[in-house]
């Protein structure tokens, strides 16, 4: 990582990371793996999966990571990854919700939801909140979401909530990273004397086929085609940080980038905006 700031002896704490199989995320299994973490591997394909998990049992101090294999579009495959991950860890100490997606045109999920809407925000909720109780299990515990700095200038509009009227990759992507810090304030509001904290950060643009998406630039050998950008490893190095620093053990509902705890956007502190977001959310995935 390329910061020496002490981490915690992760041995015999679960972590769950999705988008495990590729770029940040598996940057972020990779290092939690060296620091002994009982790794559990949230992968859209399983093979991609079981590649990542091979490489780190070779370097990692922990056991050999498990994979779950989750089309998170699909909220049937949440429930059932998250039914897996519960039978096998009662408790679970640390959740990261990395996976994220940015079609260039509007896709409609099995669900009939706009895809982005359903991979970068409806999951992670829906994930989070069928993990809950095996993360107050896991307590003290810590959920951590990936967002961007791309949602600076957002506004989550709900008379248009799945794009339906107007669609454009990059500025719906932009909405569903506010939607990432709205719901991880307002699930550290609500969690908040559990011993389950919630944080979120800005990983910093990092040379990965997301990034490629969001550009439109093409890749060369599954990276960006030019020398823009950080690296995976720099990228999660944030993640880990909340997910094994001592110091923000008790820091909840804040949003961070290159370690430091950081102003997020205007529109992330309206606690209204939060609860109507959350209140939606629970609709469109039947969660009460």
């Amino acid at each position: 990582m390329p910061r020496s700031a002490p981490l915690s002896d992760m041995t015999g704490r679960v972590c769950v990371i999705t988008g495990a199989n590729r770029g940040i995320g598996q940057a972020t299994a990779e290092e939690l793996g060296r620091l002994g973490a009982t790794l559990v591997l949230v992968s859209r394909r399983r093979e991609d999966g079981d590649e990542v998990s091979a490489a780190i049992a070779k370097v990692g101090t922990g056991p050999a990571p498990e994979v779950v294999e989750a089309d998170l579009s699909s909220q049937a495959a949440v429930h059932a990854a998250a039914g897996e991950i519960r039978a096998r860890h009662p408790a679970v100490h640390v959740l990261i919700n990395n996976a994220a997606t940015v079609p260039p045109e509007r896709l409609v999920t099995v669900d009939g939801l706009e895809m982005q809407l359903a991979v970068n925000h409806l999951a992670p909720f829906l994930l989070t909140h069928l993990l809950l109780p095996a993360l107050r299990a896991g307590a003290p515990s810590r959920v951590i979401t990936v967002s961007s700095t791309t949602h600076h200038g957002a506004l989550v509009d709900f008379d248009d909530f799945q794009s339906e009227r107007d669609y454009e990759s990059a500025e719906v992507y932009a909405v569903t990273k506010l939607m990432n810090v709205l719901f991880s304030s307002e699930l550290a509001r609500r969690l908040h004397g559990s011993g389950v904290i919630a944080n979120c950060l800005h990983p910093g643009a990092v040379a990965t086929k997301l990034l490629a998406d969001y550009m439109r630039v093409p890749l060369v050998g599954g990276v960006l085609a030019h020398t823009f950008g950080a690296s995976p490893e720099q990228g999660a190095d944030s993640v880990v940080y909340l997910a094994a620093a001592p110091e923000v053990a008790e820091v909840s509902g804040k949003y961070f980038n290159n370690r430091r705890e950081i102003r997020s956007s205007p529109a992330s502190y309206d606690e209204a905006t939060a609860r109507r977001l959350w209140e939606v959310s629970e609709r469109l995935t039947g969660i009460r």
